[in-house]
């Protein structure tokens, strides 16, 4: 990493979101103050995230089951599972747009934000994040040092799904995705996977990052799905084929 001086504090443990029996702490980025998006590119290499804008990792005494994954992208092929969605969409005339997260208007705004209502209410009724609020998703499109992209996915001319990517030096990191539950007979999520991935290739990106894969959290389970990747624990990246 370049030579500069970072100070990190500890949260205060608390139950993990994911795994509840066990209890969570994050290592968090406090200074310099402003931050820089190559400081970043660096540092997610190290298993670290961003979240509005802060940056953070898992720091738990008893546990490391948080594993960042990504995939290289010029060794990606798809499975035969993910070739059938991909022909699924094909026939049923979804695709992708990629925009910048800042040049949103309004009414782009308005359309972003009712899917996103949906999803939480469908998705996360029983959790703090329900209901939807303006600020959780502006903590999502904006920040004031990285980059964000949005990848769309449409129905023909329906918007179904919506992750939002950072657009790192060499890589892209899929920070959150949320979905028409309705209507689909497969995963968007794992579709706009498929189409970062595509959009990743024809940019000549080194890696797509697809957040922590946390073992004995089912609902993470679908991103070990993706193969070969590498994932970052003792302080390495491993490879799985």
């Amino acid at each position: 990493m370049e030579n500069i001086a970072l100070q990190f504090g500890l949260t205060q443990p608390t139950t993990c979101s994911y795994l509840p029996e066990k209890q969570e702490q994050l290592a968090v980025l406090i200074g310099p103050e402003p931050i820089e998006a190559d400081t970043y590119s660096q540092l997610i290499t190290y298993n670290f995230r961003r979240s509005g804008d802060q940056i953070y990792r898992p720091h738990c005494a008893a546990c490391s089951a948080c594993q960042s994954l990504r995939i290289l992208v010029s060794d990606f092929q798809p499975s035969a599972a993910q070739r059938r969605i991909l022909n699924k969409a094909q026939r049923e005339r979804w695709h992708y747009k990629l925009s910048d997260a800042p040049q949103i208007d309004s009414a782009e705004y308005t359309e972003l934000f009712a899917l996103f209502s949906r999803y939480i209410a469908f998705k996360h009724a029983d959790s703090v994040m329900f209901p939807a609020t303006d600020e959780q998703l502006h903590s999502l499109l904006h920040s004031y040092w990285q980059p964000i992209r949005l990848l769309k996915l449409y129905q023909a001319d329906v918007l179904m799904a919506v992750s939002i990517i950072d657009d790192l030096s060499d890589s892209f990191s899929a920070v959150y995705t949320f979905f028409a539950a309705e209507g689909a007979r497969f995963s968007p999520g794992k579709l706009a996977i498929l189409y970062l991935l595509d959009f990743a290739a024809t940019t000549d990106r080194r890696f797509v990052y697809l957040g922590y894969q946390i073992e004995g959290c089912q609902k993470m389970a679908y991103k070990s799905e993706f193969r070969p990747h590498q994932r970052f624990f003792n302080g390495y990246w491993h490879s799985f084929a």
